[in-house]
């Protein structure tokens, strides 16, 4: 960086943006990630590999604003580039080879989407920097829904799977498609038969959830915090080992369902950048997640702490790479 950063098979948005004046890659010469400690890391780009409002943005969009608030960065330029499920901008960053002033924020749907869209353009080729957080998915209405819990969805959905949709935020392969068919299977429905309506991130699933669009949504909580405070989105049930604080609803475990379910999200960067950029990405990072602020977000979001980095993050992404595969190969998807 020139300037100066659980699939779990058994069970497996306006921000502040963000952004600066240039658009290009900066032109100062790399440095040492000791240099870091003399002052704040300048010029990092984050590209979002889907369309504002969704969880990618919003977590790119909030670590970028605490590095920004604690002087761990500044000048940090977030933008967007969506389209096929992230596949899109992960092709981008593959092809930024060298360039050590941009990341990419990613997670579980992108691996999903790599795998369904045969993307030439391969998580293994990115430099991983970063595993961030995880957090439960959720099972969601708008409030003039006709279900009022997870089990009069549930009766609804086994009587007719292919009249009531569901949607979601990623591309067949990521966590929106994989926890509704999951669900399904643990209900008794087969997944072949469900109704799953593709939106490219949360910020195009939220007007087709509050517009009844779809019979009901699968998608994180954390992006539609606002809406379920206001009562204009219901939760029915979310899908981790407990509770999420602050949303009033079982998870599934509570209501009989033998499920459980966790999405997650990182950050990579280009291929063949070099170590010092590499360490100076994974220095900031490892100060933001030290932060106050950082652990208030991780509150605010119903987000859970999953710090990982360097080569321990790359073990992880080869695994959940073949974890995706082995699903949908279960799944017959």
């Amino acid at each position: 960086m020139r300037g100066k950063t659980s699939l779990r098979l058994a069970a497996a948005a306006s921000l502040l943006i963000l952004t600066s004046t240039g658009c290009g890659v900066t032109g100062s010469a790399s440095s040492t990630s000791g240099s870091a400690a003399a002052g704040p890391i300048e010029d990092m780009r984050i590209l979002v590999p889907n369309t504002p409002g969704g969880g990618y943005d919003t977590t790119a969009r909030r670590a970028a604003k605490v590095m920004q608030d604690t002087g761990i960065a500044s000048n940090i330029e977030v933008f967007n580039l969506a389209g096929a499920g992230g596949t899109v901008g992960l092709a981008r960053v593959v092809n930024e080879k060298g360039n050590g002033d941009l990341g990419m924020l990613m997670g579980l749907g992108v691996v999903g989407a790599s795998y369904t869209n045969d993307s030439p353009a391969k998580l293994t080729d990115t430099t991983p920097l970063a595993k961030l957080i995880e957090e439960p998915g959720a099972i969601m209405v708008p409030k003039d829904s006709p279900y009022q819990t997870i089990e009069d969805l549930v009766e609804a959905w086994k009587q007719d799977p292919s009249k009531l949709s569901v949607g979601g935020g990623s591309s067949p392969g990521g966590p929106d498609h994989l926890l509704p068919m999951q669900l399904a299977q643990a209900v008794g429905i087969d997944p072949k038969d469900v109704n799953f309506v593709s939106y490219d991130g949360g910020g195009d699933l939220l007007p087709a959830i509050l517009g009844n669009k779809i019979g009901f949504a699968a998608s994180g909580a954390g992006e539609y915090i606002e809406q379920i405070e206001t009562g204009d989105i219901r939760v029915l049930a979310t899908s981790g080992e407990e509770r999420l604080e602050g949303v009033d609803a079982p998870t599934f475990k509570e209501a009989g369902i033998d499920l459980v379910f966790t999405n997650w999200r990182g950050i990579v960067a280009p291929p063949q950048i070099e170590d010092a950029d590499r360490q100076e990405w994974i220095d900031a990072l490892e100060k933001m997640h030290a932060t106050p602020e950082w652990k208030q977000e991780l509150k605010n979001n119903g987000w859970t702490d999953a710090f990982v980095t360097g080569d321990e993050f790359k073990t992880f992404l080869t695994e959940q790479d073949q974890r995706v595969e082995d699903v949908l190969s279960e799944l017959g998807l």
